[in-house]
C-alpha cells in the first residue's frame, strides 16, 4: 500500500454542457502530477490538504473534513474501458485525471473505513466519507459517469488531515483500523439507495 502520484490543481473555468445551454462553472478538478515515482518530490500536506491545491466548491471537496481525496490506481482500466465504450477518447489516463490528490496502490473501497487513520511520510490521516460523484465530474469524463461511480463502487474517499507534515510518492501508506463498522463501499451502497438506482 502506497501513494504512487501526488496532484494538485488551480481553479479555472469547466465547461458544463447536457440538455441546456452550454455554460461554464469553476472548479479544481483538473489536478495535474506534482510528485511522482520518477520524481519523487516532497509536498508539504496541512489542515486543509496538499499545499497549493485549491477547490472551487468546499461543500464537496474541501475544508477540513474533505482535506484531501484518494483514488485507487487499480480503478483505472474500468473507466478507461467505460469512456471507450461511450465513444469518449482517451489514451492512458494520467493520474489525478478524477480530482484526486493520491492516486494510491493496494487498498479499495471495500477495505478502506471510515474512521481509519493512516500514516503516510510524516502525516496522519484519517478516512471520512466516500467522494459523490457530481455535474463537473460528469463534465470532465464528457457523459453521465456518475452512477457508474456509484454502482461499481469506484468512487474513491476523502481525508482528514490529523498531522500536518510531507508526503512524496512512493511512500508506504501503513493503517491503522477504526472501529470498522461502515466502509467506503457501504456509503456507496447507501448512496445507491439513497438516489434509487
Amino acid at each position: 500500500m502506497r501513494i504512487l502520484t501526488i496532484s494538485s490543481g488551480k481553479i479555472s473555468r469547466l465547461l458544463i454542457g447536457g440538455d441546456g445551454p452550454a455554460r461554464h462553472v469553476k472548479s479544481a478538478i483538473n489536478k495535474a502530477p506534482i510528485s511522482e515515482l520518477a520524481q519523487s518530490l516532497p509536498v508539504y500536506v496541512g489542515p486543509l490538504g496538499i499545499e497549493g491545491d485549491e477547490q472551487a466548491d468546499i461543500t464537496v471537496h474541501g475544508g477540513a473534513a474533505m482535506a484531501i481525496y484518494a483514488y485507487p490506481v487499480e480503478h483505472y482500466p474500468f473507466w478507461e474501458n467505460l469512456l471507450t465504450q461511450n465513444n469518449v477518447q482517451f489514451a492512458t489516463l494520467p493520474h489525478g485525471f478524477f480530482g484526486e490528490n493520491l492516486t494510491i496502490e493496494g487498498l479499495n473501497e471495500k477495505a478502506v473505513f471510515q474512521g481509519d487513520i493512516w500514516k503516510v511520510g510524516e502525516v496522519e490521516l484519517m478516512v471520512e466519507k466516500l467522494r459523490e460523484p457530481c455535474f463537473k465530474f460528469d463534465a470532465k469524463i464528457g457523459f453521465k459517469a456518475g452512477p457508474s461511480m456509484i454502482l461499481s463502487a469506484r468512487s474513491g474517499w476523502y481525508l482528514r488531515v490529523i498531522q500536518s507534515g510531507v508526503i512524496k510518492a512512493g511512500d508506504k501508506i501503513t493503517v491503522s483500523p477504526g472501529d470498522r463498522q461502515i466502509s467506503i463501499a457501504d456509503q456507496n451502497v447507501a448512496l445507491k439507495l439513497k438516489r434509487k438506482l
